[in-house]
């Protein structure tokens, strides 16, 4: 059985994590942790999640106690820090947070030279298939349409556009052989000209509760197609990091991504 630590334990999507780890059979959670002066310190963990107590107490600390691989959704400068607490003491991790930056990454990529880490801006299975789809996509139907990513999430989301709707993106303009830094347009306002024909288009909503939509259209002439994913619940990514969590107990150090979790990579 694999032992978790969960970060942001008392977060919403800390207790789903907690909630989903108590329904698998292959995961515990040991260990869940939020910020010094938290309100939640000391407050059992499973009473917080919904499954009743669990006698897992929320602390102000990853090294607290001892566990096998940390499930973290937090953000970029808490887990750059988790993940140096981590490489030390030999601890893999799964990473769903996002909007790290340039130099976060190359600090990820150092870790993974020693620990075994899973990253993706989005755990969600049905996501992750939906980017093969997307490669697929685009490497038929190539330059003869024109492509618009666009993407939704509650109104407290900070990075824009998604960590997911950058990485479909990025997988399109790869199968494309374009890069996103060259393609991308993120902004579009006023008099902005005509389309150009290798743009890769980005809209973002912040509203609600919604928890993420992402739709991605390949307009040609005479005909749209459409790939979609919208989740209804975080317990979908919940499930998702759990599993990859698993998956990552049998692997050397190295960084991965849900991809190859999946066999898809």
């Amino acid at each position: 059985m694999i032992q978790l630590a969960i970060a942001g334990a008392a977060g919403r999507m800390g207790r789903t994590l907690i909630e989903a780890a108590h329904e698998n059979p292959q995961t515990q959670v040991v260990h869940g942790f939020e910020q010094p002066g938290s309100s939640n310190i000391d407050l059992d963990s499973g009473e917080l999640a919904g499954i009743g107590n669990n006698g897992v107490s929320i602390t102000d600390h990853i090294g607290s106690t001892d566990f096998d691989t940390l499930v973290e959704f937090t953000s970029p400068a808490a887990t750059v820090e988790h993940i140096e607490y981590c490489r030390v003491n030999h601890r893999q991790i799964v990473i769903g947070t996002t909007g790290f930056s340039e130099q976060d990454q190359e600090k990820i990529e150092q870790a993974a030279q020693d620990i075994a880490i899973v990253l993706a801006p989005n755990m969600s299975v049905g996501v992750n298939l939906c980017l093969k789809l997307l490669e697929v996509a685009a490497e038929v139907l190539g330059d003869a349409v024109d492509i618009e990513i666009v993407e939704a999430h509650h109104r407290n989301k900070v990075d824009a556009p998604s960590g997911t709707a950058l990485r479909m993106g990025e997988v399109i303009a790869t199968a494309l052989d374009r890069t996103l830094a060259d393609s991308g347009v993120f902004s579009r306002h006023g008099q902005t000209g005509v389309r150009g024909d290798k743009d890769i288009g980005f809209a973002t909503i912040r509203a609600g509760d919604i928890v993420g939509e992402h739709n991605v259209m390949f307009v040609g002439s005479g005909e749209r197609i459409e790939i979609s994913h919208k989740a209804a619940s975080r317990m979908v990514f919940a499930h998702g990091a759990l599993r990859a969590a698993v998956w990552l107990s049998q692997q050397k150090p190295g960084l991965y991504n849900m991809e190859n979790v999946l066999g898809l990579g």
